[in-house]
């Protein structure tokens, strides 16, 4: 006769340490009930109905957009707020002058009195995930605890949540411990708070994404960069992108660019029609976990399992893959709606708004009718070009490491480090005009060194002679790059078109990591010589690409000497390398 199987055990009985944890958040917060997330598609689809029944979500046009909805933002809480953000180590030098610094007591004590009670009458979501494939040795683990079903849903699509990722913490005794509650959305009473030192975070006041989605930023980066510096790898604030060429040749390319910057566009890469033969798969579109290899390579696994992607400007033409995944399952955050119930933003061709991002009738002496940081989260299996690697626990090998950012001028199309060394300093000068991801003025010109300086959990001049220190240890390292697709002529015009052409830069870098393509040495580093990139099918004039390509002495003067200025800040921590690179490239400019 055969027996019946066990009934599987409460996921509260898996981890004697994630539930005294819970019960210990239960007694502060005082929740009417609490919720142990086990990570199945129906209990996502019940946290959806039941935020549809109580309005916080809009069903959309379940023709074109099944199983879509749209969430609204509180209109004060629509982007990552890095004035209320704070890494509270014993020591303020170990957060560094890249950091907003709490003293670890006042912090625990000011969260403490914003928690107590702030459940009440609420949910208490408790919600393990797995950054990584669950069986990756290179994936970690940590646990939500949120007051938002809204959260929870993205939790559920952007990580591998539920049971496995519990059982894994049982075994292993180790996670993220992430508390989290909205609490009165009180821009007064918001704080993001981390402490590294106990892989703990606490956010509270605050329901978007990269404030509140807490294995996103503040896990992934400000904590697993805190965590990769002690055992010896990266956390990067970077895509990771597959390229097979009509060679036969696969490479897989790490590239950090700050937020809104074209990461998206660039992991989901549309080979122009004038390049047959090359095929583009995506691993990841926002982070990246880099570990030395046995073999002496950098190798990779995207730790998210979904997109949380900012919408503004998607469309056939810019990112089809894009576009075609967010028509079905999607969580749509402040897009405008049209007539017939459908999202709306800027940069869609068709269709009109006819209520904005934040319910009204659209106006457009209110502004745009998407807000600019409006969002979607989506599982990276609805995304056509999915690498079948995505799950793959050893990680894809990384050829090449590319920094960018938005500079009108300075910086050109593209240009090689001399060597792991000088990529360092290549990707700790990185600046960019910020963008509508985070609170404050857009278009300003700021220092975003690695694209991490809104995500490094610790001082910069540490996290830079870890990069030496890893650099180190690798007999095969990534070649480094950085690129510019935003050059601007003196008529604000861009130079370059961008979005699938970019495959003729990486084209170039992937020849040179084979040895097969030439470079000029041009004081900054090495760069194509124009016939080095295979311009067939552009409309782009000669003249333009020299502009593309051109190193404007002067203004690489001015630039090196406000980025000395920038690493001096960093004082006696500042490892010796990175001024002694600096001055090889002033001395090879003439100083």
């Amino acid at each position: 006769m055969a027996t019946a199987s066990p009934l599987p055990k409460p996921m509260s009985q898996l981890s004697r340490a994630v539930s005294e944890w819970v019960d210990s958040v239960r007694e502060l917060t005082q929740p009417d009930d609490v919720r142990w997330c086990e990570g199945t598609k129906a209990e996502r689809d019940g946290l959806t109905a039941e935020l549809v029944r109580s309005g916080e979500l809009l069903r959309l046009d379940a023709k074109e957009f099944p199983d879509c909805h749209l969430y609204r933002s509180d209109p004060a809480d629509v982007a990552r707020v890095e004035h209320l953000t704070y890494i509270c180590t014993r020591s303020k030098e170990d957060a560094g002058p890249n950091n907003n610094w709490m003293d670890p007591q006042a912090a625990r004590a000011k969260m403490r009195e914003l928690f107590r009670g702030s459940m009440r009458g609420r949910t208490l979501y408790v919600i393990p995930y797995c950054m990584g494939p669950v069986d990756s040795p290179l994936a970690r683990c940590g646990v939500e605890i949120t007051d938002s079903a809204y959260v929870a849903i993205n939790m559920l699509i952007m990580t591998r949540a539920g049971r496995p990722a519990l059982e894994r913490i049982a075994r292993e005794g180790t996670f993220v411990r992430g508390l989290h509650s909205t609490g009165e959305l009180d821009p007064n009473r918001r704080f993001i708070m981390h402490f590294p030192e106990e892989l703990a975070i606490e956010s509270f006041g605050s329901g978007y994404g990269g404030n509140a989605l807490l294995g996103k930023k503040c896990h992934a980066l400000r904590i697993a960069s805190w965590q990769a510096r002690s055992e010896g790898w990266l956390a990067e604030h970077m895509l990771i992108v597959g390229l097979r060429s009509p060679r036969g040749e696969t490479h897989y390319i790490a590239a950090a660019f700050p937020s809104a910057c074209g990461k998206t566009n660039l992991a989901m890469l549309i080979p122009p029609e004038s390049m047959p033969g090359w095929e583009v798969c995506t691993v990841g579109d926002d982070i990246a976990w880099l570990h030395p290899g046995p073999d002496g390579r950098l190798w990779a696994i995207n730790p998210e399992a979904g997109y949380f992607g900012v919408v503004p400007g998607t469309n056939p033409e810019t990112n089809r893959n894009a576009y075609n995944m967010i028509r079905r399952e999607t969580l749509f955050t402040n897009v405008a709606l049209t007539a017939d119930n459908r999202p709306w933003w800027e940069g869609l061709s068709g269709g009109t708004p006819v209520t904005d991002w934040q319910g009204r009738p659209y106006d457009p002496a209110n502004g745009p009718a998407a807000h600019p940081n409006s969002r979607f989260t989506v599982s990276a299996r609805r995304n056509p070009s999915c690498s079948p690697l995505v799950d793959d626990p050893r990680g894809v090998p990384i050829s090449a490491i590319v920094f960018g950012g938005r500079r009108r001028e300075v910086a050109p199309l593209v240009y090689e480090a001399r060597d792991w060394a000088h990529g360092v300093l290549v990707g700790a000068s990185v600046a960019s005009e910020t963008t509508a991801a985070a609170v404050g003025q857009v278009g300003v010109v700021r220092r975003d060194p690695m694209a991490m300086q809104p995500f490094c959990g610790y001082n910069f001049a540490d996290y830079w002679r870890h990069w030496l220190a890893v650099g180190a240890k690798l007999s095969r390292p990534p070649r480094i790059f950085h690129v510019n697709w935003f050059r601007r002529d003196s008529h604000n015009k861009f130079l370059w078109p961008g979005y699938g052409e970019n495959l003729r830069v990486l084209a170039w870098m992937l020849e040179r990591c084979s040895g097969r393509a030439a470079a000029l040495d041009g004081g900054i580093g090495l760069l194509p010589r124009p016939e080095d990139l295979n311009t067939r099918g552009m409309t782009l004039e000669p003249q333009t690409l020299r502009a593309l390509l051109a190193v404007d002495v002067p203004l690489w003067r001015k630039e090196i000497a406000e980025t000395r200025a920038y690493l001096e800040q960093y004082g006696e921590r500042l490892p010796a390398q990175m001024i002694e690179q600096l001055d090889k490239t002033a001395g090879a400019l003439g100083r």
